[in-house]
């Protein structure tokens, strides 16, 4: 293979020397050199062209030039050597030296152009890919880069560039991923003011702000900045807050700023570096690294492109290692990409001519010199199907040796991944893997490919990291900044409810139960943090709280601490805590005694519930009447007396005072069972009584927030107060009905005057304070109806500050173990004024809450007389009289009229009174003519035998 190395060997140029090759050698020369290889210059048309230059422009001695020259090398002779890809047609490689400068870089490829390549690769540098892509656009010559990571690259400006490597887009959504894994809101970002760095960082803005974080400051240095700039930059952020550094930096430039960063103490237990691919590129090419530069390292997070480890890769980075001419130690990832790119062109090539396209090259009518040029325009030429052989490009699938080659829609390598690497000892060891398919995992992404994608935040997982400091503890992220301010607290100065914050003559300068559940938390967190209280409001009256809020977000203070309600609007700008009281709005009304009722006694139970009650006390008596009827003297006599019996037993057993004595024992299971039925109903009664008439203390015209809506009374609320806002924006309360009281004793004074007398019908606040208003008024007021709204108190902090985070986690430590509640116990113990249910129909018994113990008692009475009426048939089937006889035994006395009609065993009287004879008459008159009946048996047996 023929090689055209055309570089500039001299680095260090004159501007006026430099300004003269521009303007009069440049064309001349290229005339020249285009004549000297008039026989390896492409036809103009050619079908079958024998040779094809490809053009290869990079900055040769940099970290990546010196491991991808000796890559693109053996990838041009491999593909040469190679029959099945462009058979009978080589590729000649043209190789241009950009020389680390845009300049340099564009002249030398308005040099490569002349040549008529039919592709471009490189550069390494995006600000030059950015100037020459405006080149190959106009002459539809594609730019392979496969070093220029900047995400803009990809942008519809810029068609012909086709990036073969990993875009920075998806390394700063990894670095996001990392930053959200540790749970950190805000970095700093260091990186050289280019375009590579700034559009990088650009990137991770956007990334950071989808998970809740951001970049706190943005630290830029020029390209090529001395020791003294980078140590001026560095000392500046280590002044800030956060502890988390963004390094996206070019190779060469990363080793001075850690060995800056070191000497300044910023390599020490607390902070966090994670640095872009470049610094894992700049360490895989001094592989081995020296001891001294490792120790400069220790702690940080750093990506790496991922690649897959294949023999193939083993076999030509091993390959590489055995060259004799080359310029570095060992080769990085950029190696592999740039191998990879010259077979993405060669089998992009040959694809392009197996469909039969013509390579062909024509003059643009816009590239003329015009008035006197010497600029020869008219020698670059244009790549009459470019368009084509670029769809080519992208359209081309293979595996190489960086995994597989192919695009997506935004001209973007599929499947990018990156290693997450942790510098310690002597080496770098893998934490984890990140790839925009399943984010972090210690699982390869070759292994997740075969898998369905899974982002959720319980899958991401690295490896424990061992940090600046040589510790394993996750690194806070974050110091109060080292400017010598404290904290700025605001204190709302109240002239109401002083047990919550106040004023005070004594150091810290406030005092309540607010200031002292944030002291108990902050004294709980692991680090100091200075403070400073300072008053807001005029002092006679209370303060507005949304202006205290906004005050905050207006960074003229760092937190707000006192009784603030956690509310929609205020969370919009303002990060609060963890509540560390509950809260909500109440309707708070005055209390009214009247007077009972005479007829309160009624109000337990609903009408139906005593007239059945009352039926079922009289069934019962029936009941355990019939069945001790003939068991009973008790209940045996006159008809009169039976009647009252029933109803005195029915009606004694209410109070358990019953005087009557049961014997048979289904009047027993009867009467168990009843007087366990009226145990429950008296006890209900008792209890539904004794409610009622309590209720029945308390009176008010409004039974909660439905009323005030509908009503047109004036309504009470607290100075400074959201509960204005509220009720005239949420529940459309006309704001002339808003009365603003001061002090608790306005509240007094507006609740006893009432409406008539230019007070108002109630007061809307939030619970906390009312709690105290009714307990100092000993109970005058009560609460009626429920809360509605659900909130709470909070101290608030300023948009994602990482106080908040930690203050919410001390507040949770303080309510585990009962630190909170011991302070509410201080300031805010008063009398409990619960006020009890205000309905007194509510409190009434309805039989739906007793018709299960009336149904068990119903069946019991119903068996139990079931059964007595089958044992007395069963005893009058047996009862079979004589005609006279028993008549006689049975009533001697009975008129003959009535003696006949007992003949008649149908006879329904005759059954009545069998069933009212006593049951030991019965049993004594079945044993005698039991008797009878064998006697007489035994008289016919006699006479019925022979003589």
């Amino acid at each position: 293979m023929e090689v055209l190395w055309v570089t500039r060997h001299g680095r260090m140029f004159e501007g006026r020397v430099l300004l003269l090759l521009v303007l009069f050698l440049w064309i001349p020369t290229q005339v020249v050199v285009g004549r000297t290889r008039a026989t390896i210059t492409n036809s103009t048309t050619s079908s079958a062209p024998r040779v094809l230059r490809v053009g290869v422009l990079f900055t040769l001695n940099s970290i990546i030039g010196r491991s991808a020259k000796p890559a693109l090398m053996a990838a041009f002779e491999d593909v040469n050597a190679d029959s099945s890809v462009l058979p009978g047609i080589r590729l000649e490689v043209i190789l241009h030296d950009t020389n680390c400068s845009g300049f340099v870089g564009t002249m030398e490829a308005l040099q490569l152009m002349e040549d008529e390549v039919v592709a471009a690769i490189g550069p390494q540098s995006s600000g030059i890919a950015h100037v020459i892509s405006h080149v190959v656009n106009e002459l539809h010559v594609p730019l392979v880069s496969f070093g220029a990571t900047d995400p803009s690259l990809s942008s519809l400006q810029y068609p012909y560039f086709v990036r073969s490597t990993q875009s920075d887009h998806y390394q700063m959504y990894a670095i996001a991923d990392l930053v959200d894994y540790y749970r950190w809101r805000e970095v700093i970002a260091i990186y050289v003011d280019d375009d590579n760095g700034r559009n990088g960082i650009s990137v991770l803005g956007d990334a950071l702000s989808k998970k809740r974080a951001k970049i706190s400051y943005k630290a830029a240095f020029p390209p090529g900045a001395l020791k003294k700039d980078i140590s001026d930059l560095l000392n500046g952020v280590n002044l800030m807050e956060s502890r988390v550094f963004i390094l996206h930096v070019n190779p060469e430039t990363f080793l001075n700023i850690f060995s800056i960063a070191d000497k300044l103490g910023m390599m020490n237990s607390g902070y966090v570096w994670i640095a872009t691919d470049a610094l894992a590129s700049t360490l895989d090419s001094l592989e081995p690294v020296d001891p001294n530069t490792m120790n400069l390292l220790q702690g940080i997070l750093v990506l790496r492109h991922h690649t897959p480890d294949t023999n193939e890769k083993k076999s030509f980075l091993s390959r590489l290692k055995r060259l004799k001419t080359k310029e570095t130690p060992s080769f990085n990832s950029y190696a592999l990409y740039a191998y990879d790119t010259v077979w993405l062109v060669a089998r992009a090539l040959d694809a392009f001519l197996k469909k039969g396209s013509v390579v062909s090259f024509s003059s643009d009518p816009k590239l003329q010199d015009t008035n006197g040029s010497m600029l020869h325009l008219q020698s670059l030429r244009v790549f009459n199907d470019g368009p084509t052989f670029l769809e080519t490009i992208l359209s081309t699938n293979f595996t190489g040796l960086t995994g597989t080659v192919q695009f997506d829609i935004e001209r973007n390598r599929i499947h990018p991944a990156y290693d997450i690497l942790n510098i310690g000892g002597s080496g770098m060891r893998r934490v984890g893997y990140w790839s925009n398919y399943s984010g972090l995992s210690v699982v390869t992404p070759e292994i997740l490919y075969k898998k369905p994608p899974n982002t959720s935040t319980s899958s991401q997982q690295l490896y424990g990291v061992i940090w600046p400091g040589e510790t394993a503890a996750k690194p806070r992220g974050w110091v109060f900044p080292n400017n010598g301010k404290p904290l700025r607290i605001a204190v709302p100065n109240r002239v109401s409810y002083k047990e919550f914050v106040s004023k005070d003559k004594n150091p810290p300068g406030v005092r309540g139960y607010c200031i002292d559940v944030f002291e108990a938390a902050i004294n709980l967190l692991p680090y100091p943090v200075p403070r400073e209280y300072i008053l807001f409001g005029p002092g006679n009256r209370n303060p507005s709280y949304d202006d205290l809020a906004s005050q905050v977000a207006l960074n003229n203070y760092d937190a707000a601490v006192g009784d603030v309600t956690i509310v929609p609007n205020r969370t919009r700008f303002l990060d609060f805590t963890q509540p560390y009281m509950e809260s909500g709005l109440v309707v708070v009304v005055p209390v009214k005694e009247i007077k009972s009722s005479p007829w309160s006694f009624l109000k337990p139970f609903t009408a139906q519930m005593w007239c059945v009650t009352g039926a079922f006390f009289i069934f019962v008596g029936t009941v355990v009447w019939i069945l001790e009827h003939r068991h009973n003297p008790e209940f045996r006599g006159r008809p009169r007396k039976q009647l009252m019996t029933v109803f005195w037993f029915s009606f004694s057993t209410m109070f358990f005072s019953h005087r009557e004595n049961t014997v048979s024992g289904l009047g027993r299971l009867v009467l168990i069972i009843w007087l366990f039925v009226v145990l429950i109903i008296n006890s209900s009664y008792t209890a539904s009584l004794t409610s009622i008439l309590t209720v029945q203390q308390l009176s008010s015209q409004i039974e909660g927030i439905d009323s005030l809506i509908s009503g047109t009374q004036p309504i009470g609320i607290q100075e400074g107060s959201f509960a204005r806002k509220y009720l005239t924006e949420e529940l459309n309360i006309q704001p002339s009905r808003i009365v603003t009281l001061k002090n608790m004793e306005a509240y007094i004074d507006a609740l006893e005057k009432g409406p008539k007398d230019g007070g108002v019908v109630a007061v809307v606040d939030e619970l906390p304070y009312i709690e105290i208003l009714m307990s100092s008024t000993n109970c005058k007021f009560r609460t009626v109806g429920q809360e509605f709204t659900k909130s709470g108190w909070g101290f608030a902090f300023q948009r994602d500050s990482p106080l908040a985070v930690d203050m919410s986690t001390a507040i949770l430590q303080l309510s585990e173990n009962g630190d909170l509640q011991k302070i509410h116990d201080k300031w805010l113990l008063k009398r409990d004024c619960s006020a009890p249910d205000s309905d007194a129909d509510l409190n009434k018994l309805s039989l739906g809450s007793f018709w299960g113990l009336f149904l068990i008692s119903g069946i019991a009475c119903l068996l139990a007389l079931v059964t007595f009426f089958i044992r007395v048939l069963c005893q009058y089937t047996k009862f079979s009289p004589e005609p006279e006889q028993d008549d006689e035994e049975i009533s001697p006395n009975r008129p003959t009229k009535s003696k006949g009609l007992f003949r008649s065993t149908t006879s329904f009287r005759d059954l009545i009174y069998f069933v009212d004879k006593k049951e030991k008459e019965i049993k004594d008159i079945l044993r005698q003519k039991s008797k009878k009946r064998r006697r007489s048996l035994s008289s016919d047996g006699q006479s019925s035998s022979p003589t």
